[in-house]
């Protein structure tokens, strides 16, 4: 008798014919998170821009990312840099105009990248034509309709219509005068002013979501990150909270302004959307972190991938890393959903700064960066990461971001990680633009310039292109399920189980032996098999 390995294979015969499953491209994708006013300026005014983009293309296929994902470009008064909409189907001329999108998009396309941009649902400017056309309409309009308007508390409505406090400061709530010239009635702006909360129980804000949807994937785009996921739908009536001081700023798991049932039910809708664009793909912005509430948003009907931002608010210790690894996978675990992995971006302190600072900071970025890659699923790099840019500490009439103002100046905001980029030379603006960068840049960072690092085998932008290249083409990586070993405190080492890829984290203060196995990389150098500390390895 035959043993069963000698028979001959009659999967692929004309009478049967083999059936090669083609798997979605985002589910183990790298993402570049390209922040537009900070990427590169092609026009000199001070402020990056699409042009920009598609001229360092070639740098971006070197790195060897698969997909961009482009921070708003939509069209804007800026007041809150872009995720204040104005006009959702239109580019905004500080980054250019349709065709200058549509060039993009052909060109990355050409260079096999994929492109997401950003989808802002939750809100609008209060430039938008539905706006200023509630403003002139009376209370109970349907056009009013389409945002919170509430008449105010006490006995003339002076008062806000609920407790809740904005996420940039201040109550969440702002005042009106009715189109006679009276004191009127409250809009509902979870964050400024400047962007009102769309309700999504009318009608008219499905179907207008629906033909933005379209409008882009029929332009070529290639998915969509959508701002604030977890917070289009309002609790009934709107109810006051009482909040405790922590989430003041920051939304929490009972918070009333995020995570409502109701939610899910605008994700199907736009999953149906999507589901006529097989290809296209949707991440959410979900700050929720209890596992079984951020799975439902990436159940089958609903966002394809969600960001979890676990890693990204983990110190770097070894058992909080883990710790964040091991809820990030068990949320997804229990839907059949893919990971998403991101250390930083443009809401978040960079991680070089987040880790310390200095050369520690670096060192400790780098290995997370080695940690970040060996896990299955999607990467979202943040621009000028792959750099080992820091954290910049503006003077205060340099800061831009509304959360400084909104605050009582106590909140600096986000401008320290928006720095634009620097791409050569050796001093300001180290060639992001011919003009004056929107953002001061610092006078030390010629080390960090793309042209510089290029020419340096150990400089993080070779780690990243190296680590990048092999995540790529090794099979080590393969497979969605990772086992743990037992390891010194302080450290870690897990295992890809299906391709055996090992990853180590050595977070102490000194040397460790590796583990046996071949290494493949490490982040800092490895002298007679002992890894540094502050350092991450791959082993095959």
């Amino acid at each position: 008798m035959r043993d069963v390995s000698d028979a001959p294979d009659t999967s692929a015969t004309p009478d049967r014919p083999s059936e090669v499953t083609v798997e979605p491209w985002w589910l183990d994708a790298i993402f570049y998170q390209v922040y537009p006013r900070s990427f590169a300026d092609s026009d000199g005014d001070g402020v990056g821009d699409l042009t920009g983009v598609e001229n360092m293309l070639g740098y971006l296929e070197l790195l060897g990312v698969n997909a961009l994902w482009l921070s708003p470009v939509m069209r804007s008064p800026m007041a809150d840099h872009g995720y204040d909409v104005s006009d959702p189907r239109d580019i905004d001329p500080l980054f250019g105009d349709l065709a200058a999108m549509d060039s993009l998009v052909a060109a990355a396309h050409a260079r096999g990248m994929k492109v997401t941009m950003d989808l802002v649902p939750n809100h609008t400017s209060i430039e938008h034509r539905w706006f200023r056309e509630a403003l002139a309409s009376p209370p109970g309009s349907p056009e009013r309709e389409r945002y919170f308007f509430r008449d105010g508390r006490g006995p003339d409505g002076s008062e806000p219509p609920n407790n809740w406090p904005s996420i940039f400061g201040g109550p969440a709530w702002t005042r009106v005068t009715e189109p006679d010239g009276s004191p009127g009635q409250w809009y509902l702006h979870i964050f400024a002013p400047e962007q009102p909360d769309l309700n999504w129980d009318d009608p008219d804000v499905v179907a207008d979501l629906h033909a933005t949807l379209r409008f882009w994937l029929d332009r070529g785009i290639d998915g969509f990150r959508i701002d604030v996921a977890h917070g289009m739908a309002k609790p009934a009536g709107l109810p006051d909270h009482d909040w405790s001081d922590n989430e003041l700023l920051h939304n929490t798991d009972d918070d009333p302004r995020f995570d409502n049932p109701e939610v899910h039910e605008i994700h199907r809708g736009i999953r149906k959307v999507l589901d006529e664009y097989p290809e296209a793909m949707t991440v959410g912005e979900i700050w929720v972190r209890d596992n079984e509430r951020f799975g439902e948003y990436i159940r089958p009907d609903e966002l394809h991938l969600g960001f979890n931002f676990r890693l990204a608010e983990a110190p770097f210790a070894a058992d909080d890393v883990r710790a964040a690894i091991e809820q990030s996978l068990a949320a997804v675990a229990q839907v059949g959903g893919t990971p998403t992995w991101t250390l930083s971006n443009h809401d978040v302190e960079r991680e070089v700064t987040r880790y310390g600072g200095g050369a520690v900071g670096r060192d400790r970025a780098r290995a997370m960066l080695l940690v970040e890659l060996a896990l299955p699923g999607a990467v979202f790099l943040y621009n000028g990461a792959e750099l080992g840019l820091p954290n910049v500490d503006l003077p205060d009439d340099a800061l831009q971001d509304p959360v400084w103002e909104r605050s009582g100046r106590t909140e600096r905001g986000r401008d320290g990680c928006r720095v634009p980029l620097p791409w050569k030379g050796t001093e300001p603006p180290y060639g992001f633009t011919t003009g004056q960068p929107w953002l001061p840049m610092p006078d030390d960072w010629a080390p960090l310039t793309v042209e510089a690092q290029l020419e340096d085998v150990t400089s993080t932008l070779s780690l990243y292109r190296s680590a990048i290249e092999l995540r790529a083409n090794r099979p080590e990586f393969a497979g969605p399920e990772v086992d743990w070993y037992g390891s010194p405190a302080g450290c870690f080492a897990f295992r890809r189980r299906e391709g055996g890829l090992t990853c180590v984290l050595n977070a102490t203060s000194g040397p460790i032996m590796l583990p046996p196995g071949t290494l493949l990389l490490s982040s800092s150098p490895v002298v007679e098999g002992q890894l540094p500390p502050d350092s991450a390895a791959w082993l095959i």
